[in-house]
């Protein structure tokens, strides 16, 4: 069935009305209604819905208005919900089918508008000789696109669909549509679905020389920070400055690790600013991680207790908003502004026939071989000397040095086979995430050890102190188990398969 035209297109001399006239000598048809509407479609900014094959429109007219979810491949709607407005957050629309479909594509995402379409919309019936409705078609009459037909089949009449499929391309002469309402209104903007990704796609020349190579990778890494930075700001979602923060380590782990390519006095200046940037940024994200997480500390504990947690919440909130002030003051200072404006100036001016950098006049891939090669023996170094009576020091910076190798090993990807270098990343990864949790749920178990001080001082209820008092231990125990999968997982980075896999991409030697 999905393998039967559903979308198309009419030329721009054949109007609606037109339209519905000709198929009319063709079959039996019955104009529904006729109505003028404003369709709205929405998406998070990274297009987590788009990315899983949906659309999500806001239809307004005179008498309704409804947000529907709709299968993007085959038109069908998933879901939909009567609203007169859109909610940001997925959670904040009402339990139920569409709630429960958003949410597992949007997550903590806020819904934002991508562009607004006004037009008429014709609902026509195609009937058979019972006056029975047959198929459904909708004619979009857009004031800025070309007139679109969307065919909407009826489960059980397959053979009306392809008849009358059939009909409009072949008798009529129209053609199918080569892209959505979507496409082309965001086409019209100078946009594509997708524009935006937080994922690293860097296509590097192996044969271009080091330092050109490195300030490619940096203006890429810039370009994301500047686009996190309004919706940063705004608050708008906590992803915004998650991103954001990425790109800022992602920078701040290329001055380091990409070594001798740039000047060292300039990688000197930029590692001081960046290392700034990290550092005032990190209290807004820690407790944007706390606020996430809350549900998740509810849950953790015995339900005679899960209400009395409530205050932390609120505390942690008023926190968060007080971080965010001063967060914003630092992203609207001259040090911010003149600091970032003064770096893509410097990515932006031309490089000298010579390179400055002592590895500088390499070729990318040399210096990738070079530099993933050896963080990954340090990997290797770190992780053999960690044993049950390290201290918690040592897997902390086990995790340092491993999110450099991966940092290395995402900028340089494309100059390397794509199923053997994501192979590795993808390993890399599921180790790093036992070091990760080891280290989260110190930090948070520190902290929630922390905030229960300020608040005993803010004479807070002692159920609640109490309910804290629990959380800490859970916190420390999915810490200890963190801990004692270490020795496990390190084992199967290091497995005889990994290492050989290392080993022919990164030295050329079986």
């Amino acid at each position: 069935m999905t393998d039967i035209p559903l979308f198309f297109e009419l030329p721009a001399n054949l109007s609606a009305k037109k339209f519905i006239s000709k198929l009319n000598k063709y079959t039996d048809l019955q104009i529904v209604s006729q109505q003028y509407t404003i369709k709205s479609f929405y998406d998070s900014f990274d297009w987590r819905l788009y990315s899983a094959n949906m659309v999500c429109e806001y239809v307004h007219s005179q008498h309704t208005s409804q947000l529907a979810l709709i299968d993007n491949e085959t038109g069908y709607l998933i879901a939909s919900e009567a609203t007169d407005s859109v909610p940001n957050f997925s959670q904040q629309f009402p339990n139920g089918k569409f709630r429960k479909a958003i949410t597992a594509e949007l997550e903590m995402r806020a819904l934002l508008p991508l562009c607004q379409l006004p037009l008429e919309t014709y609902r026509v019936n195609i009937l058979n000789k019972d006056q029975k409705t047959i198929l459904r078609i909708e004619v979009e009459d857009f004031e800025q696109l070309n007139i679109r037909i969307k065919l909407l089949p009826l489960k059980g009449y397959e053979k009306a669909h392809q008849k009358i499929a059939n009909i409009i391309q072949n008798d009529l002469g129209i053609k199918l549509s080569n892209c959505s309402a979507l496409e082309e209104a965001l086409k019209q903007q100078g946009r594509k679905p997708k524009d935006y990704s937080s994922k690293l796609a860097i296509k590097l020349k192996p044969d271009a020389r080091a330092d050109k190579a490195s300030k490619k990778i940096y203006k890429h890494l810039l370009q994301a920070i500047q686009v996190n930075e309004a919706g940063t700001i705004a608050d708008t979602d906590t992803e915004f400055l998650h991103d954001f923060r990425v790109a800022v380590r992602r920078t701040r782990a290329g001055l380091s690790q990409i070594k001798n390519t740039l000047p060292e006095k300039t990688v000197t200046k930029y590692s001081e600013f960046f290392a700034w940037l990290g550092q005032v940024t990190g209290s807004t994200r820690d407790l944007d991680v706390y606020l996430l997480s809350y549900q998740d500390y509810k849950k953790a504990l015995p339900l005679t207790l899960r209400e009395d947690i409530s205050p932390l919440y609120d505390f942690l909130k008023q926190k968060q908003i007080c971080a965010q002030k001063e967060l914003v003051d630092h992203l609207k200072s001259d040090k911010y502004n003149k600091k970032l404006v003064a770096w893509e100036q410097y990515l932006s001016e031309p490089l000298p026939k010579k390179g400055l950098g002592d590895l500088a006049n390499l070729t990318i891939k040399e210096l990738a071989d070079i530099r993933i090669w050896k963080v990954y023996q340090r990997v290797l170094k770190e992780g053999h000397a960690i044993d049950n009576n390290s201290p918690a020091e040592a897997l902390h910076d086990l995790r340092k040095t491993c999110k450099k190798l991966r940092y290395l090993m995402e900028f340089f990807q494309s100059l390397y086979p794509q199923e053997d270098i994501k192979a590795l990343i993808k390993s890399l990864k599921g180790f790093q995430s036992v070091l990760g949790d080891f280290q989260d749920y110190e930090i948070q178990e520190i902290s929630i050890k922390h905030f229960s001080e300020e608040m005993m001082d803010n004479k807070v209820a002692s159920n609640t102190l109490m309910a804290m008092g629990v959380l800490v231990q859970y916190l420390d125990s999915m810490k200890c188990n963190a801990r004692n999968n270490f020795a496990e997982q390190f084992e199967l980075f290091i497995a005889a398969n990994n290492k050989s896999a290392f080993k022919q991409l990164f030295t050329d030697k079986a």
